[in-house]
């Protein structure tokens, strides 16, 4: 086997300038090329087989021999006729060809010399003279030999103008590719231009273009020369394109490289001028940057971090767009408090004193809070679970962050998440882009300068979701004590310590909280006040707040509680007190024009002063509205902004049996209604009631105010009550209102609100309330004072239910059912 070494046109270039005692000549005319056409080919030949190369016609090429066949082979011809046959080899990679893997067009060759190469090698110049084809393989030992018949080209005729003008092509295309090429010296281009034969241009360019080994065999066996030309040069012309399409790129990357260094250069002459003006302001911002780092607190890894960053910033262009993301970088780095914590003050009665002045009521949520800090006061670590205040708006959840915050004595942070859909917020943007920065929860410690704040996180339950990420899923590892110690942000790329941040997250709900970051949080719940905690909050908060922020003294004005109570009753509707602050502050207001204009007024308010600067009252106190009709009953709600009355009303009219329900209810609540119908059918004779009168009569369920919608399942009782009192026609327990979900079985099951509920009861002026017996133990957590003047029945069965809110006595007028049997 023998195989060619690397060669390109220097190689025959320099073959061409070898001593004269030499016995070939490599470029050859037009007389030499006919003496090589009458060559003899004898019938059978030695077969050299090549690998990675193509021997064509009258080209001289370098082979290294290195198989015991081939060297056997080229030693013994040496002395003998010269006359060999060379074939490519169809698998460059097989080092012992079998006759099948050879091709079946070779070229005669003469050996010309033998070379011993210092490193150990043989090298063997031989030179193509005809081409053949393989008719049958004689033997494969020692070597192969095969009897074969010579080709003859095809040329065309003398003068030919477009065979001349390929030709030409094929001449200048090869110019250009050696001046294209950095491998092929520009001597080489002589040995193009001295070669007189037409058809030894075409082989000699065929034998040496960087086309693929099968292109130049699929030359080889063309017999036609000038198809042979146009074929090569397609080869050719797309070789051009390539070299120049590299060339193009190597010219972009060198001017480029180009400016680089000149914009180098001039920067260093920049440097030198500076200096011998006094000083570099560009050294002197980096000097300054490394003394900061060195009074930081941080640890090794962000100290070894740091510095190499400014190292990297001292070797950038200030030119340049990546040199201030670089310096934004570090000034942020530098600007984080790192192990930098404000002193805890774990003094538990000075932390009582300051939630009572700030805060009136919210005793469970207060008590809560101190057993929270006596917790943290003897592990000493903040590994407490995270603390979610849950309630309406406007009780004081944010405001307790920030009492909470006072009596630690530590620095206050609140970050409202509502609207949020992008976890870049909580990540931060990755400082590769320009105009990144870190997430808000970094920004926010920056800000405050102090690794231990009191962190609020406002409106948890107000989290969005879109393309950009869950933000929800990044506080997943804020808000875990197991992971915030090592808390990743992607624009330092650096682990952060936010274990000692004491988390407080607030929500308006918990249904839209996801599980997962439901289950990382301490819910407190966080209920609505009452009418006289109300009054306290406006007399003790409230008014002395407006009256300082509207520039009056403290004793300008005198709200009695009367009036207060009017206001609270007649102008809001909530759990909290913020629409009570803006009725407040509207007051204030008109008070403060008339002492801006010295004008008149009455210190204490009346009535009709109030009815005169809110206008008349916006909302009418929900009162119990007696029990003089049947199918009317009344039931208890929850709403975001507290607890509702429910007013379920039941009619009846002749028909089939249909059920209609209106009131705009949800999905869950009409199953509610249809559970209750069904038990009673199934359960009337339970009621004295006939089974054939709910095929003769019409039910008709409605719910007030029906552009309020309404779902869940604690009105079940209600509207079985008010199905059984429409068909009995009996009268409803007075000043009697409930709550609590119905079953198939006639079960009464717990429901949540209670405390809203009881609120919305007492304001209502009810007396009675009835309940699952399962609620029994919420009932026992809420604060007497939440309780009084209210009696609790608790129920198991639907059948206790209607034993005591239906009363024997029938209503004024009741309809002719005909429903006892």
């Amino acid at each position: 086997m023998s195989k060619p070494r690397e060669k390109s046109f220097h190689d025959f270039f320099f073959l061409s300038q070898v001593n004269e005692d030499a016995d070939f000549i490599p470029l050859i005319s037009e007389e030499d090329e006919e003496s090589i056409t009458l060559t003899h080919v004898p019938d059978v030949i030695p077969i050299l087989p090549l690998r990675n190369t193509v021997l064509f016609p009258g080209v001289i090429i370098p082979i290294t021999v290195s198989r015991d066949k081939s060297m056997k082979l080229v030693r013994e011809y040496y002395q003998k006729s010269k006359i060999i046959g060379t074939v490519a080899q169809r698998d460059p990679n097989k080092d012992d060809p079998d006759e099948d893997e050879l091709h079946s067009v070779g070229t005669v060759a003469q050996l010309l010399r033998i070379l011993e190469m210092p490193d150990g090698t043989t090298s063997v110049i031989i030179q193509g003279k005809k081409r053949f084809m393989i008719q049958q393989i004689v033997s494969a030992e020692p070597f192969f030999t095969a009897r074969v018949s010579s080709l003859e080209d095809i040329k065309p005729r003398k003068k030919d103008p477009e065979f001349e003008a390929i030709v030409g092509s094929l001449k200048d295309l090869s110019l250009k590719i050696i001046k294209l090429s950095s491998n092929i010296p520009p001597e080489t281009s002589f040995a193009v231009k001295n070669i007189e034969s037409s058809s030894f241009l075409i082989n000699f360019i065929s034998s040496n273009s960087d086309i693929k080994m099968l292109e130049k065999q699929h030359l080889l066996e063309m017999n036609n020369l000038k198809k042979r030309a146009i074929s090569l040069l397609q080869y050719l012309a797309r070789e051009v394109q390539l070299l120049e399409l590299k060339h193009d790129i190597q010219t972009k990357v060198k001017i480029d490289i180009d400016q680089q260094q000149r914009e180098y250069f001039l920067h260093q002459q920049m440097k030198t001028i500076q200096d011998e003006l006094g000083g570099n302001p560009l050294e002197q911002e980096i000097e300054e940057l490394k003394a900061k780092g060195k009074r930081k607190k941080w640890g090794k890894e962000v100290a070894l971090t740091f510095n190499k960053e400014v190292e990297k910033l001292n070797r950038l262009n200030p030119a340049t767009g990546e040199y201030s993301v670089q310096l934004n970088y570090l000034q942020t780095l530098l600007e984080l408090p790192w192990n930098e914590y404000t002193k805890d003050n774990f003094d538990l009665n000075r932390a009582q004193q300051i939630l009572d002045r700030d805060h009136y009521g919210l005793e469970k949520v207060k008590e809560r809070i101190i057993e929270h800090l006596a917790v943290l006061k003897l592990k000493g670590d903040m590994k407490s679970p995270i603390i979610c205040l849950h309630g309406p708006p406007g009780v004081g959840k944010t405001s307790l962050g920030k009492s909470v915050a006072k009596a630690l004595n530590r620095k206050y942070i609140r970050m409202s998440l509502g609207g949020l859909h992008d976890e870049a917020e909580i990540r931060g943007h990755r400082k590769t882009y320009i105009g990144a920065m870190p997430g808000r929860i970094i920004q926010s410690l920056k800000k405050v300068k102090s690794a231990n704040p009191v962190f609020v996180l406002d409106e948890v339950d107000k989290v969005g979701r879109d393309f950009h990420g869950d933000p929800a899923s990044a506080l997943l590892e804020v808000l875990d004590p197991e992971q915030n110690s090592t808390f990743h942000d992607n624009f330092i790329e650096l682990e952060y310590d936010l274990s000692k941040v004491l988390f407080i997250a607030t929500a308006n709900t918990t249904s839209t909280i996801s599980p997962a970051l439901l289950d990382r949080m301490e819910v407190i719940n966080v209920t609505g006040y009452i009418l006289e905690e109300k009054v306290e909050i406006a007399r003790r908060h409230l008014i002395p707040k407006e009256l300082r922020n509207h520039g009056l003294p403290a004793r300008a004005i005198n709200f009695s509680k009367s009036i207060l109570e009017y206001i609270i009753e007649n102008y809001t509707r909530e759990s909290g007190v913020r629409e009570l602050n803006k009725n407040l502050s509207k007051i204030i207001r008109v008070i403060a024009k008339k002492v801006a204009l010295d004008e008149a007024f009455d210190r204490k308010f009346t009535i009709s002063a109030i009815n005169e600067i809110l206008g008349a009252p916006r909302y009418i106190k929900d009162r119990y509205q007696g029990n003089e009709f049947a199918g009317v009953v009344t039931g208890l709600a929850w709403t975001a902004t507290g607890g509702e009355l429910l007013f379920v009303e039941t009619s009846l009219s002749k028909g089939k049996g249909n059920l209609t329900l209106t009131g705009n209810l949800g999905e869950v609540m009409k199953e509610s209604a249809v559970i209750a119908l069904e038990y009673i059918k199934s359960h009337c004779d339970l009621l004295d009631l006939r089974a054939e009168i709910f095929e003769n009569w019409n039910i008709h369920i409605h719910v007030p105010e029906g552009a309020i919608p309404k779902d869940g399942p604690s009105a079940g009782i209600t509207m079985a009550v008010s199905i059984a009192s429409a068909f009995t026609q009996r009268k409803v327990r007075s000043k009697l209102a409930m709550t609590g979900e119905i079953t198939l079985r006639g079960k009464v099951l717990p429901v949540g609100g209670i405390k809203e509920k009881i609120l919305a009861a007492k304001r209502a002026d009810i007396n009675e309330i009835i309940l699952s017996e399962e609620n029994r133990k919420d009932i026992n957590e809420i604060n007497e004072i939440y309780l009084k003047g209210l009696h609790f029945i608790y129920v198991n069965e639907i059948m206790q239910v209607f034993q005591h809110a239906l009363l024997e006595e029938k209503v004024a007028h009741p309809l002719e059912i005909d429903s006892y049997r």
